[in-house]
């Protein structure tokens, strides 16, 4: 075989070879192709297949918080609903009641309509039966000229005088007699509406009273610490009682001491302190000075607390600070026992209540009345009575003339010009005399029920007086044959000044006189 032919057929193989490779390449190629092709279509089924299980997942939380949000949306507007309907029971009653108080109100005013058309009717009938009177008293003396200058050889002057004196004998019995009727009346009428507004007001204004003393009571752990307290040769307890002011009775009372003294912030500045004292277990003079000092600055606080506090409990504002003080200071002063905190905050609501019955400004009224006993917190230090000292003290701080003239005329020792004078006085005296409200001892007593029976035996005609009814009531028996029926009811009158002019005393006292006239024989 020739070397051409050889060539060729070399040329030949590898151009097959070549082909071949070629193939083979072209088939590798596609089947990598065809497996890169499944793979990226398993790959994007997986990534749809995720994307569909996210869009599923997000599907299932929007719904959870649509429903989250519409479960929390119903439960909000099921709340409003609820307030809302609250607030519309709450509005229904409130008109109710307004519509109450209003009906009440019309009916009181009626009431006083029907009363006074009562009264104009009985004071028209008095005028008339005193003018038909006067007319048939003119009769009478034209009669009684003409009689006695025909009988008599009287002088015109002397008939004159001696028809006048008859004349004003019957004008005086038919005077008592009108006036006596003329005052049941009113009292009737007034005392009525009086106890109505009185008991509507102590029916608003119910308090409890406070009975406090001069003499504080200091528990202890063990009679071994009243050694404590008196300490080596007496130095603490003459150190206590130096920088409080307060003395210490120490006696054989078993685990217990006494502060007396009769300024009652000093006495409560006493008792903290000995409590911290026993408390704290150092005694000694310079941890009880320095404790004495601590306490009077917390008391000065606590002072001021107590006075904001009432005032936030009646609502009264604008007073100024220094009054608030003094009266935080009342919490610790008693009158008659009575704490005169309490007894201010009581006269306050009162006068609210009654200012309002009769068309006043409850307000003021509570102003007044809250402030009406602030010169008891000056009068142990101060000379003068805790009217004119309260009076002094809210014109120094800026109160208004209204303020001052009811402060000032409460117990009547000024004349009073306005009607909330009237009304401080009306209330201090419903707080002073309810039962259980004030003490007083044997001895005031016993004096006051004195002088109420030696007021009455002054006047002429009086026979015997005697006081009873715990000097509520007093009882005059006169001598008929120098008192008449008529002269009974001017005595009472004057009587009951004389008592208000004369004496000081809780709620009222009543004037009964009495004229008997008794006619005895003995059969033998």
């Amino acid at each position: 075989m020739s070397t051409g032919t050889n060539v060729y057929i070399v040329g030949f193989v590898c151009m097959l070879l070549g082909v071949g490779l070629s193939l083979a390449v072209l088939f590798l190629r596609r089947s990598m192709s065809e497996q890169k092709i499944k793979n990226a279509r398993a790959q994007a089924k997986g990534i749809i297949e995720d994307a569909q299980k996210a869009v599923d997942a997000l599907r299932r939380e929007g719904e959870l918080n649509a429903k989250d949000l519409l479960f929390k949306m119903r439960q909000d507007f099921e709340k409003e609903s609820r307030e809302r309907r609250d607030e519309l029971v709450n509005l229904e009653k409130r008109i109710a009641g307004r519509e109450a108080n209003l009906d009440r109100r019309v009916d009181l005013l009626e009431k006083k309509e029907r009363e006074l058309e009562d009264k104009a009717k009985n004071l028209k009938g008095a005028e008339d039966a005193l003018k038909a009177k006067n007319d048939d008293l003119a009769k009478v003396l034209v009669e009684e000229k003409e009689r006695l200058h025909k009988i008599s050889n009287m002088s015109p002057e002397e008939a004159k005088a001696l028809l006048l004196s008859k004349l004003e004998s019957e004008l005086t019995r038919e005077k008592a007699v009108l006036i006596k009727k003329a005052e049941d009346d009113v009292k009737e009428s007034a005392d009525k509406k009086a106890q109505e507004l009185i008991t509507y007001a102590i029916q608003r204004c119910a308090v409890e009273h406070a009975v406090e003393s001069t003499v504080s009571v200091v528990n202890l752990p063990g009679d071994d610490m009243k050694g404590r307290i008196i300490g080596r040769e007496g130095r603490n307890i003459r150190a206590f009682e130096m920088a409080t002011g307060i003395d210490v009775i120490i006696d054989d009372t078993p685990e217990a001491v006494m502060l007396s003294g009769f300024d009652p912030v000093r006495r409560e500045i006493a008792r903290i302190s000995l409590e911290r004292l026993i408390s704290d277990g150092r005694i000694h003079p310079g941890r009880i000075e320095e404790l004495v000092e601590k306490v009077k600055k917390e008391m000065d606080i606590k002072i001021k607390e107590e006075g904001e506090k009432v005032l936030f409990d009646i609502g009264v504002h604008g007073i100024h600070p220094e009054l608030v003080k003094m009266l935080g200071r009342l919490k610790y002063r008693t009158s008659f026992g009575q704490n005169a905190l309490q007894h201010s905050k009581e006269v306050a609501l009162l006068m609210g209540v009654l200012a309002d019955e009769v068309g006043l400004d409850p307000k003021l009224a509570r102003r007044i009345g809250i402030l009406h006993d602030i010169g008891k917190a000056l009068d142990q230090q101060i000379e003068g009575t805790h009217a004119r000292l309260g009076a002094d003290l809210a014109r120094k701080f800026s109160e208004t003339d209204v303020v001052v003239q009811g402060i000032e005329a409460h117990h009547e020792e000024v004349e009073k010009t306005s009607l909330y004078g009237v009304l401080a006085a009306a209330a201090d005296a419903i707080s002073a005399a309810r039962p259980g409200a004030r003490r007083e001892t044997l001895e005031t007593y016993v004096k006051r029920l004195e002088k109420l029976e030696s007021i009455a035996n002054v006047f002429n005609g009086v026979e015997k007086a005697f006081a009873i009814q715990a000097g509520r009531e007093i009882r005059i028996i006169v001598q008929p044959e120098k008192i008449s029926d008529s002269d009974a009811v001017v005595l009472a009158r004057d009587i009951r000044k004389k008592i208000e002019e004369g004496m000081e005393y809780p709620g009222q006292v009543k004037v009964t006189v009495i004229r008997e006239t008794r006619a005895i024989e003995y059969a033998k």
